[in-house]
């Protein structure tokens, strides 16, 4: 059981969530077990996040798992409209549960492919991100279609980023995209890999993206 400390309104919740995720038995929502370590290694990391959301607007979580971060996102900014997208219905519904345990009023979850859900909901979100989806070329593949120009993508990376975006040799272009900012982060002095990788939209992606259903993590758009 997690400590009782004094906390604001947002963190109380959080701490409800990590003890829902690490109480679950429908799903394995997390990798993270304990409600402790997912609020230390899980949650505080989506709290970094933060700082980088727009003002108003949509914005989406792909591959949310246990609803990291899109969750945290709806907690702390009740003003903006959030999607949690996963393709597995077991993890779905045990996320709505989830939401609806914690009354979050502003985050829906939807169960579907990323590519499917993009050819109906092409570039009508402010920010899409995600956690732990793919590699960080694959993953900006993924996003952009999602994204409306002048919007950002984000992810979540680690001591491997720069060998992720090196790869790509600097096609972010076609996908709409600029290069790609890093900022680091830590919750202590012995992870200062965590990162998050940060693209700006800035010309609409073509629309041969997305592709079909899987093609990302097999035939990389830059190659």
């Amino acid at each position: 059981m997690l400590k009782k400390i004094d906390m604001n309104p947002q963190k109380s919740t959080l701490y409800k969530y990590a003890q829902l995720l690490a109480d679950c038995k429908r799903a394995r929502l997390t990798g993270t077990r304990g409600a402790d370590d997912i609020y230390n290694l899980q949650i505080l990391d989506c709290i970094e996040s933060l700082k980088y959301l727009p003002d108003t607007g949509k914005i989406i979580d792909v591959g949310t798992g246990g609803g990291l971060p899109g969750i945290v996102w709806a907690v702390y900014r009740p003003d903006l409209s959030v999607v949690l997208l996963d393709s597995i219905n077991k993890k779905c519904e045990a996320v709505q549960e989830i939401i609806n345990s914690l009354g979050i009023q502003n985050a829906k979850i939807i169960c579907a492919r990323s590519e499917d859900f993009a050819h109906d909901n092409r570039e009508v979100f402010s920010l899409a991100g995600a956690k732990a989806l793919a590699s960080a070329g694959v993953t900006a593949e993924l996003l952009s279609p999602l994204v409306k120009v002048g919007g950002k993508l984000i992810t979540f990376k680690g001591e491997r980023v720069h060998e992720e975006l090196s790869e790509v040799n600097n096609c972010w272009l076609k996908l709409g995209l600029s290069k790609p900012e890093i900022n680091y982060y830590a919750q202590d002095e012995g992870n200062s890999s965590k990162c998050l990788v940060i693209w700006e939209k800035i010309k609409s992606c073509p629309k041969e993206f997305p592709r079909r259903t899987g093609l990302a993590g097999t035939k990389k758009f830059w190659e």
